[in-house]
């Protein structure tokens, strides 16, 4: 017992001097390799702590050998844009002055609703709070606030058109139906094969993103006792 509490200590204070080398980025915002890196200390960290037929030295070797491979990454990523963007990625602008970029969202894996989540982290509830919105390589997104945002809005929008197709669950919501919201659109000169996103809120106010266009803003008729 005393073996295994002596080896867990000699590992855990290896490992605190090792993330404190490694800087603060480490343990706050990691870019995708000093994820990885992370991953494999705390998988070495924990064989020698517990198996005491290795010898201890096995696993404090390992995760120096780990902590130089993170400091020569760290270097070159230092070499100039195009290290950093094979290493890193590169940030994505998932939302302009047109609106959301579709494009952008599925070049990273993401879709409508992971925007709207993360925008709501950052305390903004309607796609158009903003004027730009940028997916940083290291998952985080930065927002730029409209300046004309509309500080008077009191209801959560409610995604209704997500790339293309509806969103069933939320017409049901609306009372609305496929052809009530088709037939919308076409008197707005718009289509639903055409839609990227489009959200409404308890005010009726529509944001409308369609393909190659600028966003708009219209309103949509409630129907009577609808609310959420």
């Amino acid at each position: 017992m005393i073996v295994i509490f002596l080896r867990t200590l000699i590992i855990f204070i290896t490992l605190v001097v090792i993330l404190r080398l490694m800087g603060k980025r480490q343990i706050g915002e990691m870019q995708p390799f000093e994820f990885v890196v992370t991953l494999i200390i705390a998988d070495l960290a924990c064989i020698p702590m517990a198996d005491v037929s290795i010898p201890l030295i096995y696993g404090v070797v390992s995760i120096l050998a780990l902590f130089l491979l993170h400091q020569l990454l760290s270097i070159f990523e230092q070499f100039g844009p195009t290290a950093k963007k094979i290493l890193s990625g590169k940030p994505s602008i998932v939302i302009d002055k047109n609106g959301v970029n579709l494009t952008e969202l599925r070049k990273n894996n993401l879709g409508i609703d992971d925007l709207i989540e993360s925008m709501r982290a950052s305390g903004y509830f309607s796609l158009d709070d903003l004027d730009y919105a940028i997916f940083e390589s290291n998952g985080k997104l930065s927002p730029l606030e409209n300046g004309e945002k509309n500080k008077e809005k009191s209801s959560l929008p409610l995604l209704v058109v997500d790339s293309f197709k509806a969103v069933k669950e939320n017409l049901k919501i609306l009372n609305c139906t496929l052809d009530e919201l088709s037939s919308y659109l076409n008197k707005n000169g718009g289509k639903l094969s055409k839609t990227e996103v489009l959200t409404i809120d308890g005010n009726g106010r529509v944001y409308l993103k369609e393909k190659e266009q600028k966003y708009r803003i219209l309103s949509f008729p409630l129907k009577e006792g609808v609310k959420w």
